[in-house]
């Protein structure tokens, strides 16, 4: 009985487990490393990780590439002279993989490619601009920077609405004297 249990969850999904690890590994890497070139990796182990998933659900026993066959084309030479395209069989269809999870997949390598390109790009652009790559390090300068920024700003005076400094002396109506008999 655990022989069965430890033979279906571990020895036949072996790769599942390949791949939740692969995924702790690069998740781990984005949270606790401070370089973000370290952070840069692990989001790519994250990633190639997802896209090991993906790919292997869409991989089936046996099967073969879903290819248009000759016999299947309706204005091909084959079909007119077998006298018209021939339909696949239910075995046919059961026997092609579905490409689907593959074209994705491939999508987004690309998208994962373009977007380390210009995570890089930023990288070497805050090193050039602030000397370091430690996150710890530049949240500090940032600090630090800004710190000074609202130190230097001043009040921005409204023209539109003017404030007089002077105060403006206010006329008493005078009581007329009291005549005195």
């Amino acid at each position: 009985m655990f022989e069965t249990i430890l033979n279906d969850l571990f020895l036949e999904r072996l790769n599942y487990l390949i791949y939740v690890v692969l995924l702790m590994i690069g998740l781990h890497a984005m949270i606790a490393k401070n370089n973000l070139i370290k952070k840069l990796i692990g989001m790519s182990i994250f990633q190639t990780a997802i896209i090991l998933f993906y790919v292997s659900i869409g991989v089936k026993a046996d099967a073969t590439i879903p290819i248009y066959l000759p016999e299947h084309n309706p204005d091909g030479e084959i079909a007119k002279n077998a006298g018209g395209p021939v339909a696949l069989t239910t075995e046919q269809v059961a026997g092609y993989a579905n490409p689907l999870p593959h074209v994705l997949m491939l999508t987004a390598i690309v998208v994962g490619v373009a977007t380390l390109g210009l995570a890089l790009a930023l990288t070497q652009r805050i090193y050039q601009g602030y000397g370091t790559i430690e996150e710890d390090q530049l949240l500090g300068k940032l600090e630090r920077e800004d710190g000074r920024t609202r130190k230097d700003e001043q009040p921005v005076p409204d023209p539109t609405k003017r404030q007089s400094t002077k105060k403006t002396p206010t006329k008493r109506a005078s009581k007329p004297a009291s005549k005195k008999k």
